[in-house]
């Protein structure tokens, strides 16, 4: 009995520990230190929430730059790939599928190299950062459907120079840009 007591009195300390008190001191010390992060690096215009820095939206508009393709249909809640190996005919399908449709909703010809992201859902399926060049492949589509001129045609690749972000700590992953923050700057361009 002595033995089930100390342990329930274990049981219980340890619970208030990592079950209240730590979360409660991480939670306070990121609201000080990192409040917008901490808060899910949410997007406001207009005073409304239009987004999260941090997860994928769908854009199917031509006035806008497309996001990575996502298997879940850019759904925070079952976030996830689809989990098809490399061999999978259902994956291989749905890749030239994806490719098909980006170079006609691109107007691109066939020799155009569609960078790989533009075929995959990441594995989260939340992803929300294309590569530079999917950007610029973008560009002219983009321009035409808001009848950009030249100049507003250069400024929107200035836009994507600008927004490009380096690959964290200088060497891991690659340079990328944010769909939200892109599109979000697109439309002030007018």
């Amino acid at each position: 009995m002595k033995t089930l007591v100390i342990a329930l009195k274990i049981f219980l300390f340890f619970t208030v520990l990592t079950g209240i008190i730590y979360p409660l001191l991480v939670t306070g010390i990121a609201q000080v230190i990192f409040p917008a992060k901490a808060n899910g690096s949410l997007i406001r215009k207009d005073n409304k929430i239009i987004g999260s820095e941090l997860i994928g939206q769908q854009f199917d508009s031509t006035i806008y730059f497309t996001s990575r393709p996502s298997a879940v249909s850019y759904n925070p809640l079952p976030s996830g790939g689809s989990n098809y190996g490399l061999t999978n005919p259902k994956l291989i399908n749905l890749v030239t599928e994806r490719e098909q449709q980006f170079m006609a909703f691109n107007g691109l010809d066939s020799t155009t190299v569609i960078p790989s992201e533009m075929l995959f859902a990441s594995a989260s399926g939340l992803d929300p950062h294309i590569s530079p060049q999917a950007a610029l492949l973008q560009v002219e589509r983009i321009a035409k459907a808001r009848n950009f001129n030249n100049e507003q045609k250069l400024q929107v690749v200035h836009q994507i120079t600008t927004l490009t972000e380096a690959p964290q700590y200088i060497c891991l992953g690659e340079e990328r840009i944010n769909v939200l923050l892109l599109n979000l700057e697109l439309d002030r361009l007018e």
